[in-house]
């Protein structure tokens, strides 16, 4: 537990948990649930993601939330690993999205169209899905550390589309390492977590952090 007060909840979430609609076992507002507490879930992290998730403990106060979420006023920071190193000391990934065949998410455009310049990723407009719905989505980062092997990126998400992250550095060539969307038989964690959050609070702008798992470094 992070931060609780009598109208929010805001966990540590590790690796293998879902945030819901899983099994009881598995699942955060299930075992919520179970022990008499009501959970609601204000964002979602993905199973394979640890870190911070914020719930709320009545539906009013997940309204204002949800609507800060909606509204982007929210900040998000990441902390990932990626293969290959090399990257340079910021970039910003500016790659639309879209869902493919079984429903999995990728770039909405061919790969060969992605450009870099000014550590920028785009794509043409001309090359842009039409026959798709496609979603804009923004992703910047900043190396932390880096090998030529390894980079650790500290990724921000300025729009929160599903699996984002993973789906950005991956296509332009640096996926997250131990991402089951990318590697056929990844061994390990995958090496994504939910860092730092900040919202407002009852008047207040918090900051909530989940230390970086040790194995990042």
């Amino acid at each position: 537990m992070i931060l609780e007060d009598d109208a929010i909840l805001v966990l540590d979430k590790p690796v293998g948990v879902s945030v819901m609609g899983e099994r009881h076992e598995t699942d955060l507002v299930r075992m919520a649930a179970d022990a008499g507490e009501r959970l609601f879930p204000v964002h979602r992290i993905d199973k394979v993601t640890s870190g911070v998730i914020l719930f709320a403990k009545d539906l009013a106060v997940h309204g204002g939330l949800t609507r800060q979420f909606n509204k982007r006023t929210v900040h998000k920071a990441y902390l990932a690993v990626t293969a290959p190193g090399g990257l340079p000391p910021t970039g910003r990934i500016d790659l639309p999205l879209s869902v493919g065949r079984k429903n999995r998410v990728r770039i909405a455009a061919p790969r060969e169209s992605i450009e870099v310049k000014d550590d920028t990723w785009t794509v043409p407009e001309a090359a842009v899905f039409d026959s798709v719905p496609t979603y804009a989505s923004v992703t910047t980062f900043a190396v932390r550390a880096q090998t030529p092997e390894r980079a650790l990126l500290e990724a921000v998400p300025e729009t929160g589309r599903r699996h984002q992250i993973r789906v950005h550095l991956a296509w332009i060539g640096h996926p997250i390492v131990g991402d089951p969307l990318f590697e056929k038989a990844p061994a390990g964690r995958t090496y994504l977590h939910s860092w730092r959050l900040s919202f407002d609070h009852r008047g207040e702008r918090v900051t909530v952090e989940a230390p970086q798992p040790a194995e990042f470094s």
